[in-house]
């Protein structure tokens, strides 16, 4: 009787295995890519990706954020933090530039920046020759998101046509793109937030503390919670509540919203994200509720 066991992979295991193959397909077909890098959970799950597929070389990419300037200092904070710890550039190009530049124009001065942040990450595009962006979308959070190739390419104008894209059969991916035009990669595309959160855990990977229960002044904004900052303050007639909340996502602060909970620890949030009933992005985000398309028309003009 042989002695040999079958090893069987966990569901991490294999789309662990997916995420570094999609990365060093990217790396192999692509002349200057870049892994954006905001500080968030999902990027941090890149990273790590990254460090499996690469080390002990140095990435054969730069990290890269397109900053707001409207983000929480405790995740630009990290972002610098892990950058340094890794020993990897970092670049960081922000809205703040495109204003001053004037290729960016706010409608009125407490608009968010948000949306902007596709003209920046273009420029960036542009400056450096970028034939590639590796980014930690995932089909799950967003309806538009869901219609993503693993690959998404964009033309020579930064747009994507959801309804022209590339076949993908089986492993094989496809970045090949002219001078000018650029290819999307997203190899958690098909990770849920509960893979995530469970890779986090197994990966004992550290976050930025906002992402645990913390109690922070808040005004209700129908179902959603929108904390009060020197961005956000409270306006006449809000009621400002001190609430326990975690941050399920990161991002500007004008349109993040936090959510009730009280789970401190990478465990609890575990448990808690296997109980919720709403997605990750309907329950985080005051940006998406303006239409239904909102994502998707971002995304066509080059957003993420």
């Amino acid at each position: 009787m042989s002695t040999l066991t079958k090893q069987t992979l966990s569901h991490l295991d294999w789309l662990e295995a997916e995420a570094i193959h999609i990365m060093r397909e990217v790396a192999g077909q692509c002349e200057r890519p870049v892994l954006l890098f905001s500080g968030g959970k999902d990027s941090i799950c890149l990273l790590r990706i990254a460090e499996k597929a690469f080390r002990p070389g140095r990435f054969p990419f730069p990290l890269m954020h397109i900053d707001t300037g409207h983000n929480y200092k405790e995740v630009t904070d990290f972002r610098d933090k892990r950058a340094a710890e890794l020993g990897e550039r970092l670049i960081v190009r922000s809205v703040e530039d495109s204003m001053k530049r004037g290729s960016v124009v706010l409608k009125s001065a407490d608009e968010s920046r948000n949306k902007h942040q596709s003209v920046t990450l273009l420029e960036a595009i542009a400056e450096f020759e970028f034939d590639a962006c590796i980014g930690g979308a995932r089909r799950d959070e967003e309806k538009a998101r869901a219609k993503e190739r693993v690959m998404s390419f964009r033309d020579e104008f930064g747009q994507w046509d959801p309804k022209n894209q590339r076949p993908e059969l089986w492993n094989l991916y496809n970045a090949r793109a002219f001078k000018g035009e650029n290819i999307r990669a997203f190899p958690i595309s098909n990770w849920t937030e509960m893979d995530v959160w469970q890779y986090i855990e197994r990966e004992k990977l550290e976050l930025p503390s906002i992402y645990f229960a913390h109690t922070r002044p808040v005004v209700r904004k129908g179902t959603l919670l929108q904390p009060v900052t020197e961005l956000t303050p409270a306006k006449p007639g809000d009621v400002v509540e001190e609430v326990m909340v975690r941050f399920r996502t990161v991002g500007d602060i004008t349109c993040t919203a936090p959510v009730e909970s009280t789970a401190s620890t990478v465990e609890q949030i575990v448990v808690e994200t296997a109980t919720t009933t709403i997605t990750e992005r309907g329950a985080t985000r005051l940006d998406d509720q303006t239409s239904e398309a909102s994502m998707e028309q971002r995304k066509k003009e080059g957003y993420f």
